[in-house]
């Protein structure tokens, strides 16, 4: 074996022997990885560095055991108390204490930390009470207001529920505002009662609700409880309403008549 060789031979050994010492170096790493988690943790899965297990919480470098009261459960947040009271049960003063459901109530299936009346009932103050339904009148789905309404043809007052009067040409309208009632077409409220709307020649019947309840048609004008027709002088013509007249262009009005523009 010539020198060269010899030298080749002392470090293929020198380089066996490191690597049986040290080991490869992504074993070593992680070798000291593991060794600097602490007891109830776990490496993370991307970024680097450790959490601790479900139940406990870290604490100067180590993981210490959540402490949950009574009826109380470990969430694993990271944030706030680390845990929750159990349905049924809620927190106080660092404590899960029962939920106490009165009568005619239940439990709330969304929360389990509430109560709920119900249904016929509502709550007043830590209590539920019966809704006093009138004659004539049934429960509603409100949380507001008396928790009732009257049936079809009675009205709210003073906490019953009264026949809804509707007068002689008249029909029930069933809102819950109002008289109740309207009177039919051609006919006008008038003290409580419906009266007939008289419509005079060369007219006919409004909708409006307020008014006299008839309009002239076109070419006339009301004049008291008439209509009578509109005088349109010479060079003019009926306006847009057709109840007055304008003057034709280049004419202008004058008093009740149209004269030539003066122009310059």
């Amino acid at each position: 074996m010539n020198r060269i060789q010899k030298l080749s031979a002392i470090a293929i050994l020198c380089m066996t022997g490191s690597m049986l010492f040290v080991g490869f170096p992504g074993q070593a790493l992680a070798q000291a990885t593991i060794g600097q988690i602490p007891e109830n943790a776990e490496a993370k899965s991307y970024g680097g560095g450790w959490r601790c297990n479900p139940g406990y919480r870290e604490s100067n470098g180590i993981c210490a055991a959540i402490e949950a009261p009574a009826n109380g459960y470990a969430t694993g947040s990271s944030y706030g108390t680390g845990w929750e009271c159990s349905y049924g049960f809620k927190e106080s003063n660092g404590s899960c204490t029962a939920i106490r459901v009165p009568a005619n109530a239940y439990l709330s299936p969304i929360s389990g930390k509430d109560w709920k009346c119900n249904r016929g009932y509502r709550a007043v103050d830590d209590r539920c009470v019966a809704v006093d339904v009138p004659a004539k009148g049934y429960l509603n789905e409100s949380t507001h207001g008396p928790g009732w309404e009257c049936e079809r043809g009675y009205r709210a007052a003073g906490g019953a529920c009264i026949a809804v009067i509707v007068p002689e040409d008249a029909y029930p309208t069933y809102a819950t505002f109002g008289s109740g009632w309207e009177c039919y077409r051609g006919f006008r409220e008038l003290n409580g009662a419906c009266k007939l709307i008289s419509v005079p020649e060369h007219g006919y019947l409004s909708e409006s609700s307020y008014g006299s309840g008839w309009k002239c048609v076109r070419g006339y004008r009301a004049d008291g409880n008439e209509c009578i027709a509109v005088t349109v002088p010479e060079n003019a013509h009926l306006d847009f309403s057709g109840n007055g007249w304008e003057c034709d262009r280049p004419y202008s009005k004058r008093s009740d008549r149209c004269v030539p523009s003066i122009t310059k």
